[in-house]
């Protein structure tokens, strides 16, 4: 177990160049109906009922796969069960009560690129408090935290295709509101 517990510390760190940078100094538990870890690669599997937690980070999935390639780099997959959706939900660096949170029915992410893909149903959303400040929605999602450059796309694949379907960005205004007309004849 503690070997898929270290494989899983870069799926939290990418999060947390969105989120919280506090929580990378936290530890990193991982609960699971069951938990293989095989100790001469480091990787391994966690399944039924996943929740990965690190400071304020917490994702759920029904499996989480961890495996780490020959420079030490590692590669960590959430996978809903079938017909949901893998989550995560952070608090974000900024204010008391901001936060981001996504899901999707696969979530992946490259320690080596710092790239965190969503697969298939995708949302991610930003809040202040319960009020969404920004989303993207869409078949696929990529957030490279180096470049801080989010693509969305109508498929999976990460391609996007004609007559693929949709995506769906949000901006929300920071302006404020015009200030309201004085009644008439109250000048």
């Amino acid at each position: 177990m503690k070997k898929i517990l270290v494989s899983v510390a870069c799926l939290a760190a990418c999060v947390s160049a969105l989120a919280e940078r506090a929580d990378a100094l936290k530890p990193i538990k991982v609960n699971a109906e069951s938990i293989m870890a095989n100790t001469v690669n480091e990787g391994g599997t966690a399944e039924g009922n996943v929740v990965l937690t690190r400071g304020t980070l917490i994702m759920k999935a029904a499996k989480l796969t961890a495996a780490i390639d020959p420079q030490g780099y590692q590669f960590v997959t959430l996978q809903a069960a079938p017909g949901g959706l893998a989550t995560f939900r952070q608090k974000k660096d900024g204010g008391p009560d901001l936060w981001i949170e996504g899901e999707a029915e696969r979530i992946e992410y490259d320690d080596k690129t710092d790239v965190v893909k969503l697969k298939g149903r995708a949302k991610v959303r930003n809040l202040e408090g319960t009020r969404v400040t920004g989303s993207s929605e869409g078949a696929f999602i990529s957030y490279d935290s180096r470049k801080e450059v989010v693509t969305t796309t109508n498929t999976a694949t990460g391609e996007s295709k004609t007559g693929g379907g949709r995506v769906e960005w949000i901006i929300d205004s920071r302006r404020s509101p015009a200030p309201a007309a004085p009644a008439p004849g109250k000048q």
